[in-house]
């Protein structure tokens, strides 16, 4: 989970009774027209010109959100936001993350304080918790039903889940995530889903969240602290909003004052005919404060799903014969030296082995490396557990942080994986 400030990330945390948190969200169909293995999300003129009722009632295909344009208007009435949440509410689920969380023992640290025991550092320990937010079904491939969420509400995942609108029950995989934008892409099995439940859900569409207005009539549904599906609604209060909270520093926001509440990450904010412009992912929560929540703009985020989406889904560990390597040993860089040194969280590059593959990419000693093909890495025991889905030949970009006079700047390397076989 990222750091909470005055301003909170919208995901719960360790469940407890009556503190379940949760969102939801709509897009429009991934759609792959040149049949070039790349889904898109379109938008939403261009799918009500080219969406026929064959294509609807193709086998195996998830619906579309069928919103009549000329029956849900901005009216400003119940019945259009009845009509919004009637029509989209097939498209939200919810996302069950389950991790292993460290904390640290404070009773170690009573040495400090004169107790004359503790060795003032305190010890560590690992639990699971279970956190859960929600997700936007955004398409689907030959394989997969693909959905949208917030990076923190998958972060640090060991097993994730999403319920559907009939209370289906699926395993989940992460496809692909954005830390530095709050986005992530997770993926679930269409052999997994019941055909009943695949006649049931639908993929939303995707608005155009350049052309809101300050005043402009917006809902949100989600499963706010874990109650069920609940509807809100509000204005766009202002919009490029900037907050300062660690993944949003360079994205122009959305504020809106909805009712939205923990647990509402990766939720959607819908315009009055049903379609989504923003991803709901933060609000301020002090004393006084009330009705302003903040939303990532769809026509921002759209690319980026995009990308994500046709990442390669890696559920199952390679064969030893294909397994790879990267030609260079690390060190986890700790929380103090981070701290006193101000130094980039990640793995340090202690050397860099002669004619390898790291050296081929332009790695060099004192880089630190910090994500791995888009996923951020802290461990060379993390590095490890990811490495080990990626098969020798495969061309990953690896970003590495590099000081340059006094400072520190990512630099994305282009790495080919050696095989592991050759590895000396």
């Amino acid at each position: 989970m990222k750091k909470k400030t005055l301003i909170t990330l919208l995901c719960a945390g360790v469940l407890t009774a009556g503190a379940v948190a949760g969102l939801t969200g709509f897009a429009d169909k991934g759609d792959d027209p040149k049949g070039s293995g790349e889904y898109t999300l379109l938008s939403t003129a261009e799918d009500d010109e080219d969406a026929t009722e064959e294509d609807a009632a193709e086998e195996g295909k998830v619906k579309e959100a069928e919103v009549d344009d000329a029956e849900v208007q901005a009216t400003g009435t119940i019945t259009g936001v009845e009509d919004v949440a009637r029509e989209v509410q097939p498209a939200v689920v919810s996302i069950t993350n389950k991790s292993v969380q460290e904390v640290q023992d404070l009773f170690g640290m009573y040495g400090m304080y004169g107790f004359g025991w503790g060795d003032g550092r305190g010890r560590t320990y690992t639990y699971e918790s279970e956190s859960c937010g929600s997700g936007i079904i955004i398409g689907q491939n030959d394989n997969e039903l693909l959905i949208a969420t917030n990076f923190h509400v998958v972060d640090g995942a060991t097993e994730l889940t999403v319920g559907f609108v009939d209370d289906e029950m699926c395993k989940a995989s992460v496809k692909g995530t954005d830390d530095d934008n709050d986005l992530a892409v997770v993926s679930v099995a269409l052999s997994d889903i019941p055909g009943d439940t695949l006649d049931k859900i639908k993929v939303a569409k995707i608005g155009d969240s350049d052309d809101l207005v300050v005043g402009q009539q917006v809902v949100c549904i989600g499963n706010a602290l874990g109650y069920g599906q609940s509807v809100t609604t509000g204005i766009v209060s202002a919009l490029n909003r900037t907050i300062k909270l660690e993944g949003y520093d360079n994205t122009k926001l959305i504020q809106t004052d909805a009712a939205i509440n923990g647990g509402n990450s990766g939720g959607a904010m819908l315009d009055m005919k049903g379609h989504v412009v923003g991803i709901n992912s933060a609000k301020v929560a002090s004393a006084g404060v009330e009705g302003m929540g903040y939303a990532i703009p769809i026509s921002y985020a759209k690319s980026i799903l995009e990308d994500l989406m046709n990442k390669k889904t890696r559920t199952e560990v390679v064969d030893e014969d294909q397994s790879a390597y990267i030609g260079f040993s690390g060190k986890e860089i700790s929380d103090e030296l981070t701290y006193l040194y101000g130094l980039p969280e990640g793995i340090f590059v202690q050397e860099v082995a002669a004619d390898g593959p790291a050296e081929a990419a332009g790695m060099k000693k004192g880089d630190i490396i910090v994500k791995f093909d888009g996923e951020e890495v802290s461990s060379m025991d993390d590095l490890r557990e990811k490495l080990a889905y990626y098969a020798a030949g495969e061309e990953v970009t690896v970003t590495v942080s590099r000081a340059n006079e006094g400072e520190y700047e990512n630099v994305k390397l282009d790495l080919t994986l050696g095989s592991s076989a050759d590895q000396g």
